[in-house]
């Protein structure tokens, strides 16, 4: 198989989640759904078993890992790995900056990802060794001089556990400004040279496998709080830069309480 096999069966996976989902989005419900039936765990099913029927048709070899089912074939070489609605608050408060991933990976390494919007209707697909797309058109991460004049990301401050958000706040200190929300729509934006920066801690692989070849492929870097690259082995503690020049800066910034601890 291709690289470009696999896009193309990434695209058609992405087509069907956004089908399963869109009926779901700002609808109006007669009943106050039990927890385990509200509209967001219906509509993640409805994608996820979308695209699982797809997978298993013609991939019947290469393993799935889900978040709303058990994983199959897990020991693949290359598995598919899927997150069918990326930030369900947004989801449920009728936002559209949550996606869809879809991710594939190959010995542990995200080789194909895709962050889909389907209200907005807007899908980048990052490829390894090729240039990121939106829609279909390239696009580039843009460049950051310094930490001060960089926009900052992060879905929420309720998502840094322990002592991880002080050092987020000390990060957050040396930057021009900070936005909140937007789970994997962030990382898109920093593809399209509108954000800077996205520090997360206690990331699920599944969160990350699509973000790093969409990140890496407009130019950015994606790496852990060490600067070391995300694999499956990977302890959800994420950066995203636009600049990889910055990387330095982000590191020194986000450690600069260590000695405190």
């Amino acid at each position: 198989m291709s690289l470009a096999d696999d896009l193309a069966l990434a695209h058609r996976l992405a087509d069907a989640a956004a089908e399963a989902i869109r009926p779901f989005y700002r609808a109006r419900y007669d009943t106050d759904f039990k927890s385990d039936a509200s509209p967001v765990t219906e509509a993640d099913r409805a994608a996820e078993t979308a695209i699982r029927d797809i997978l298993e048709r013609e991939r019947p070899g290469e393993g799935i890992i889900g978040e709303e089912y058990d994983a199959v074939r897990p020991d693949a070489e290359r598995v598919w790995i899927i997150d069918p609605i990326d930030g369900t608050r947004s989801f449920i408060a009728g936002r559209p900056i949550f996606g869809s991933l879809i991710g594939l990976t190959q010995a542990g390494w995200p080789v194909v990802g895709i962050i889909d919007q389907p209200i907005t209707r807007e899908r980048w697909a990052g490829v390894t060794g090729q240039a990121t797309t939106c829609n279909g058109k390239p696009v580039r991460a843009r460049t950051c001089r310094s930490l001060s004049d960089a926009i900052l990301a992060s879905t929420g401050p309720q998502y840094f556990p322990g002592c991880t958000a002080e050092h987020f706040s000390l990060l957050a200190r040396d930057c021009r400004d900070t936005v909140w929300g937007g789970d994997c729509y962030n990382y898109a934006l920093i593809a399209s040279g509108h954000i800077d920066i996205v520090v997360e801690a206690g990331l699920k692989f599944h969160d990350i496998a699509a973000l790093v070849p969409v990140v890496e492929g407009a130019g950015g870097r994606m790496c852990d709080w060490s600067g070391e690259p995300l694999t499956d082995a990977s302890d959800g503690n994420v950066i995203a830069l636009g600049d990889p020049a910055r990387l330095d800066d982000v590191l020194e910034a986000l450690n600069a309480g260590d000695h405190h601890h």
